[in-house]
Formats: C-alpha cells, sequence, structure tokens
C-alpha cells in the first residue's frame, strides 16, 4: 500500500468542500479526515495528528448541527481520534462530552462504548469495567469488548491476547471507513493501553504500523 498517495488524496478530497455544510457532509469530512489520518500515520507522518484533531472537531460539529439525535458513532470518533493523536487534553474533553450526553446511560451497544472509552480515558477503572462488561452480553465485537474490560481491570496478558484478537479480525474484513486498510480500533487499544501503564506493543502487520512508543 502506497500510503503517502493514499493521504495526499483523502487530503485532496477533504478540501474539495465548498460552500456552506449541512450535518451529512459534516460528517463526511469527518471520516475523510480520519481516512488521512489514518494514512499519514501508517506512513509515520506526524501530521496525522493535525487530521485526527480535524476530524474529531468535525464529528462534533455535526452532533451540534443534527442536535437530538442519537448518534454515538460521533462521540466515540471523536475519542478515538483524539487518542490516536496522543492530544490527552482532547480525549478528556471529549470524555467528558459523551458522559455530559448521556452515554452511561445509553440503551444500544454503540452508546456503551462510547461511555467505556469515556471512563478509560478518566482513569474511571471500576465504571470502565462495568461498560465493558455490559458489552460483552450486547451485540458488539466480543473481542474488543474483552481488551476494554482488561484495561479497566489492569490485566496487560488478558489484554494482548484480546487486542491481538482485534487486530487478527480487522486483517480479514474487506471493509474499512474510507477505504483505507487500518486496524485503528486496535491501535486505539494500545493507545488505552499505554495510558493505563502498560508496557505492550501490537505487532506490525499489514493493518498495524510499527510502534514508535
Amino acid at each position: 500500500m502506497n500510503w503517502p498517495a493514499l493521504a495526499a488524496e483523502k487530503r485532496a478530497r477533504y478540501e474539495l468542500q465548498h460552500g456552506e455544510e449541512d450535518e451529512r457532509s459534516i460528517v463526511r469530512g469527518g471520516n475523510v479526515a480520519y481516512a488521512a489520518g489514518l494514512a499519514l500515520l501508517m506512513a509515520h507522518d506526524d501530521t496525522a495528528e493535525t487530521w485526527f484533531l480535524r476530524a474529531a472537531e468535525r464529528w462534533r460539529a455535526s452532533w451540534d448541527v443534527g442536535a437530538g439525535r442519537d448518534s454515538w458513532g460521533r462521540p466515540v470518533g471523536a475519542i478515538k481520534a483524539s487518542l490516536l493523536a496522543r492530544d490527552d487534553a482532547a480525549a478528556e474533553q471529549y470524555a467528558h462530552w459523551a458522559l455530559d450526553l448521556g452515554a452511561e446511560a445509553a440503551e444500544s451497544p454503540i452508546g456503551r462504548y462510547a461511555a467505556t472509552l469515556a471512563l478509560l480515558v478518566l482513569a474511571r477503572w471500576a465504571d470502565a469495567r462495568h461498560q465493558a462488561e455490559l458489552l460483552a452480553y450486547a451485540d458488539f465485537p466480543p473481542d474488543v469488548a474483552a481488551a476494554l474490560a482488561f484495561v479497566a481491570g489492569n490485566d496487560v496478558v488478558a489484554f494482548v491476547e484480546a487486542a491481538e484478537a482485534v487486530v487478527r479480525s480487522f486483517e480479514t474484513r474487506s471493509d474499512y471507513l474510507e477505504d483505507v486498510p487500518v486496524a485503528d480500533t486496535a491501535l486505539v487499544l494500545e493507545r488505552l493501553a499505554t495510558r493505563r501503564g502498560f508496557r505492550c506493543a501490537l505487532p506490525a502487520s499489514p493493518t498495524v504500523p510499527a510502534s514508535s512508543d
């Protein structure tokens, strides 16, 4: 995969948007910015962080434009993007936002996912583990739920096993956001584990860059 060329394509597509934007176009802008960030990350380009934060800002703006909709994927995306940008202050800001929206009481799995990510960012370990365990009984990828629970529970060995299973599942997929084949969920899990104090890194693969930590 030519990651710099793919990143350039996504950046150019992002810049093509003109005029007044509605909710859907703002969401699309966030998706494209996130895709650019992922491609740049795989290319080991430091500007990835700027694009991840741009994606988070767009998803937050799209929620505000479409107030009243339970679009929990947007807080999830904003938290994930800020974590991949390695911006702790932004991650905490979006975590508080997700909780203020009522993610902890959400009925949908994606809402509980938003709550789990937010609680992990804010180091509320017991609450995060509770939410992750609820995810395990929902229509949600079990390896992701397990990895989240193991971060909350401070179980390094079990986390590594679950996170590696997440990577393997990504490598068997044919569907990726904006056709950028990167195991972004696994990278977010690795970032959360690092913040928890785990000394571990996922093995590099076609969908995971070599760790820079």
